[in-house]
């Protein structure tokens, strides 16, 4: 029995294996795709590697009056803002704290939106009905505005952004995995699970989330570039990231009075979020391509 077990598992480790290559080999095809994670990895490199490319404390925190507002020089490759800090330090800096905020809302919001979606859809009932009613509660308000309400309540910090963000985006991903979970949740395999005494927890891990996990990466990952725009929204109108620290949407929040004389203030970090954004979404849109199975190519 042992022995049957073993091979299973590594049946279904090579299954998995061969599964992602299928994916990678479509998403291949997709040139926009691959454009978008091209650039979507230099952003991540220039993100980790900030601290070798610009020093934090000198070049992006540090004032100096007599730097200020100086354009795009050799010396200064994206100029100065207006205290005299690096415009280039401030964008490099700046896209270690928007990408991670990205990324770490999308995890938390996933991860309780994924349980409590996959606990309603397995099992429904008045369960379902009380968790569904307060995410309609919750789906009726914009996310921007919900997030604002937060954070006014709780005051501008990154702690309170991130909590803001998350909650906002918990009933989007708590009704996707719902959705998809009751579309396999009645089939064969799932029931043959349940006659043979598997536990709902083994069920729900092993054989519910693994075949309902398509749409649910590309929610994931169109949701990145949301919440990056989410943050930058709320750092804009003075309820996210404070000062001095950099952050995109700040740096255009500062850049407001001087973007007549000064245009390069507001553009960098405008041309920065854009890009962002628009690789993750070719991102997204090249998943939801090479993971949907009516498309064979």
């Amino acid at each position: 029995m042992t022995q049957e077990a073993n091979a299973v598992a590594i049946e279904k480790k090579y299954a998995k294996k061969s599964q992602i290559k299928e994916i990678w080999r479509r998403m291949k095809k997709n040139k926009l795709a691959m454009i978008g994670l091209a650039i979507f990895c230099i952003l991540v490199a220039m993100s980790l590697s900030a601290d070798l490319i610009a020093d934090y404390q000198e070049s992006a925190i540090k004032q100096n009056g007599s730097l200020r507002l100086q354009p795009p020089s050799w010396e200064h490759y994206f100029g100065t803002d207006q205290y005299g800090r690096d415009l280039l330090a401030r964008m490099v800096h700046g896209s270690r704290v928007s990408l991670s905020i990205g990324f770490f809302t999308t995890g938390i919001s996933l991860l309780i939106g994924g349980i409590l979606g996959a606990m309603t859809g397995y099992y429904g009932g008045i369960f379902d009905e009380i968790v569904m009613r307060l995410m309609d509660i919750l789906l009726s308000i914009p996310s921007i505005l919900l997030a604002i309400a937060i954070v006014s309540a709780m005051g501008p910090s990154l702690l309170n952004l991130l909590i803001a963000i998350t909650i906002s985006q918990i009933p989007g991903f708590t009704r996707i995995v719902r959705s998809t979970v009751l579309t396999v949740v009645g089939e064969d395999y799932i029931e043959a699970a349940r006659a043979c005494g598997s536990k709902d927890f083994r069920i729900i891990t092993n054989d519910v989330l693994p075949n309902a996990i398509g749409p649910i990466i590309v929610q994931g990952t169109m949701s990145v570039a949301k919440m990056i725009l989410l943050a930058a929204g709320l750092s804009f109108i003075g309820l996210g990231i404070q000062p001095p620290q950099p952050e995109w949407g700040y740096m255009l929040s500062e850049a407001r009075e001087y973007m007549r004389d000064y245009p390069y203030l507001v553009v960098i970090p405008g041309i920065a979020i854009a890009i962002s954004v628009f690789s993750i979404n070719l991102i997204g849109d090249g998943l939801r391509d090479a993971l949907d199975p009516r498309l064979k190519n």
